[in-house]
């Protein structure tokens, strides 16, 4: 039996993607595909944060900064595809008609570069900022603080250009998506597909992370970060490759979060949407492989719901359910399935003789 529980994870991905492509589509209208679309894209957030603040201890209040990015990159390109060949976008004839395109702009006319820029951005970044936080020994309290200011800044700097990003209106109105028209129903469903294939290539990769000697590391960093230095190894390279790992999967989160959606501002990536990954993760249990995707799947659920009916009364139930999750369950709900897993596996006591009482 031992033999088989490392690949009880690998059947649980394989289940979930069965949900997922298969029967999701099957069940569902295409407003409720649309909306899964956009949790699944914030679940690829969350199981990069899983990897690094489950695992490897961080927390990562910034990850709204690699979400925005691969965001940005491919709203970029999909604003450009919209305007057409050699045009501006329409904002940007509305600020400035006689302007020119800004020259970081022309290269996400290429589909390649695009593509490259998502994943690589995020990545250059996470690994600019990483070496020098963890190098410097960065870490707790102010590790996060960092992050988050991280977020903030890059929400300012994007709210103050109007120019050159539509500020705090952001770029929405998207008509094609690599060729694909964006309204017609066969393409949303494609464009789903990706996005929920995505999170299974997220949690792949993750599960092999997990039981490689990184993951061992990301545990032994976590927990004992003296100790593994002691024993030759640098933690701040095992950070490192973490927070790498978390932010290209943000960055890919984003990227499919703007086709679906149709729209990304600012909003989407600053201080508060950070704090909401963070909160779908510690929901759903962030020392576990499936806890973050399913509790950020929650949350997104959760916000578009209750968030629509409810919007002021939504961000009280949001903080009141992160507190009694922190204070009675830490780990999530999937320790709670946990602990019911393994009570109901646990052998039963064999019944003890009792030896008979002779009376003479």
């Amino acid at each position: 039996m031992t033999k088989v529980r490392p690949w009880l994870p690998l059947i649980g991905i394989g289940v979930f993607a069965v949900l997922l492509l298969l029967v999701v589509p099957a069940t569902l209208s295409m407003h409720w595909i649309n909306n899964l679309g956009k949790y699944c894209c914030l679940a690829m957030a969350a199981v990069g944060i899983g990897l690094a603040w489950g695992r490897g201890g961080m927390l990562v209040l910034g990850q709204g900064v690699f979400f925005g990015l691969g965001a940005y990159c491919m709203a970029m390109h999909l604003t450009l595809e919209t305007a057409g060949p050699g045009r501006l976008p329409t904002f940007m004839i509305l600020y400035d008609p006689l302007g020119d395109l800004p020259a970081f702009w022309e290269p996400f006319r290429s589909e390649l570069f695009t593509l490259l820029a998502i994943a690589f951005l995020p990545a250059i970044v996470a690994s600019v900022l990483g070496y020098a936080l963890f190098k410097r020994r960065v870490k707790g309290a102010y590790f996060a603080i960092l992050s988050q200011a991280l977020a903030v800044a890059l929400a300012v700097l994007i709210s103050s250009t109007i120019r050159e990003t539509g500020g705090d209106t952001g770029l929405s109105d998207f008509k094609y998506f690599f060729g694909f028209t964006l309204s017609d129903d066969t393409n949303k469903l494609m464009v789903y597909a990706i996005a929920a294939s995505l999170l299974i290539v997220c949690l792949l990769v993750a599960w092999q992370l997990r039981r490689s000697r990184l993951g061992e590391l990301l545990v032994a960093t976590r927990d004992a970060e003296e100790r593994v230095r002691f024993l030759g190894y640098d933690p701040a390279d095992v950070k490192l490759v973490a927070y790498v790992v978390a932010a290209v999967m943000a960055g890919v989160g984003g990227a499919m979060f703007v086709p679906i959606v149709g729209i990304i501002t600012p909003a989407e990536l600053g201080a508060s949407a950070s704090i909401l990954m963070i909160a779908g993760v510690a929901l759903g249990g962030r020392a576990s492989l499936f806890g973050p995707a399913l509790g950020a799947i929650a949350v997104g659920w959760g916000q578009s719901s209750l968030g629509s009916t409810w919007p002021g009364g939504w961000v009280y139930v949001l903080g009141l359910l992160f507190i009694l999750v922190t204070l009675f369950i830490p780990g999530g709900l999937a320790s709670v399935f946990s602990r019911v897993w393994s009570v109901r596996r646990r052998p039963r006591p064999a019944p003890v003789a009792v030896p008979e009482v002779v009376l003479r």
